[in-house]
């Protein structure tokens, strides 16, 4: 769904409910003495003194003035457009897809109108703007950068919430490394803990599940990979991690699988029994549990129950992907 999820279509939602012409009034306060502190009508340097950045581009261009006298310092200066503006122009940039331009909007009232309400809303705003850009390590920085300043505003589980999103959009495919599942993962159960309640508990669930699907298939990768070149020790190790550590995932289901055909050929009958045993009982129907079957009738043998296997335990885990 590209960039359009459902989570980017929640909130610009919620952003055109907030948005209005006259703006609110606490926001008016803010924006009325923000330009108190930098309206200014340009006629000479020493007017300049409330803006400290522009002092530090006008010092040095004073110095050439001397030889120039026509020369036009104005154009060195920035223009303070009032906040409300500017973030109503980036929220019309952002809902028309102008991602560059809504960018500018906002970090402009961050640089011209900071430590007001105008400057919080638009860090937020930041954030997430660079999440649509695809920009993921810009995004978590701002959200993070946003919940140290404001840890207690309306907008801080959405904060989180990037950050769990940045992380979960740089998860890459089963054969590289998966620290951004992890990642994902460890930030999606902070917006869980932090915000039971939100908006984005559920889909924060749903990440948390798909990402620990994707961290058990590359234990199935690696344990695949291992049972190929008849290395049937470390193949189990994976496999028996997936069963233990990722048993309500999908990949739970060929793991069983793979250890009934590892234990077999390491002779470790009653093991293979066991995980045959525990495939058939949570996916009776599946290709992978005919297949296990099929090996242990070759033997002449059937899936049994052990009781004192660590399957036994493992097993009564399981729910195949299903919570």
């Amino acid at each position: 769904m590209s960039f359009a999820d459902a989570e980017s279509i929640r909130w610009m939602e919620h952003l055109r409910s907030a948005k209005s012409t006259c703006c609110f009034k606490r926001e008016r306060r803010y924006q009325r003495a923000g330009d108190r502190m930098t309206s200014f009508k340009f006629t000479g340097v020493t007017k300049t003194a409330l803006l400290s950045g522009t002092i530090a581009v006008l010092i040095p261009l004073a110095g050439c003035a001397s030889k120039n006298d026509d020369i036009d310092l104005t154009k060195y200066v920035e223009t303070i457009d009032p906040a409300d503006k500017l973030y109503n122009e980036g929220l019309a940039n952002l809902d028309a897809g102008r991602l560059d331009e809504a960018a500018k909007k906002f970090a402009a009232i961050d640089r011209q109108h900071p430590y007001t309400e105008w400057a919080r809303k638009a860090l937020v705003m930041a954030a997430f703007t660079n999440y649509r850009k695809g920009n993921y390590e810009e995004a978590i920085s701002m959200a993070k950068r946003y919940n140290t300043l404001y840890p207690t505003s309306p907008e801080s589980a959405y904060a989180y919430y990037i950050i769990g999103l940045s992380y979960f959009r740089q998860i890459p495919d089963v054969t590289r490394d998966q620290a951004a599942s992890r990642r994902a993962i460890a930030a999606m159960q902070e917006v869980i803990d932090r915000f039971p309640n939100s908006e984005y508990t559920d889909d924060a669930k749903t990440k948390i599940r798909v990402a620990r699907d994707q961290l058990a298939g590359k234990e199935m990768q690696i344990g695949r990979y291992y049972l190929e070149r008849k290395e049937y020790l470390a193949a189990i190790k994976r496999f028996r991690g997936v069963v233990e550590e990722y048993s309500n995932t999908r990949q739970v289901e060929e793991a069983l699988a793979r250890l009934v055909e590892a234990y077999y050929a390491l002779g470790l009958t009653s093991e293979a029994q066991m995980a045959a045993s525990v495939l058939g009982k949570n996916f009776p129907d599946s290709q992978w549990y005919k297949d296990s079957y099929k090996l242990l009738q070759s033997g002449g043998l059937q899936p049994r129950e052990n009781g004192n296997s660590w399957l036994a335990k493992a097993g009564a885990l399981i729910t195949g992907g299903s919570s």
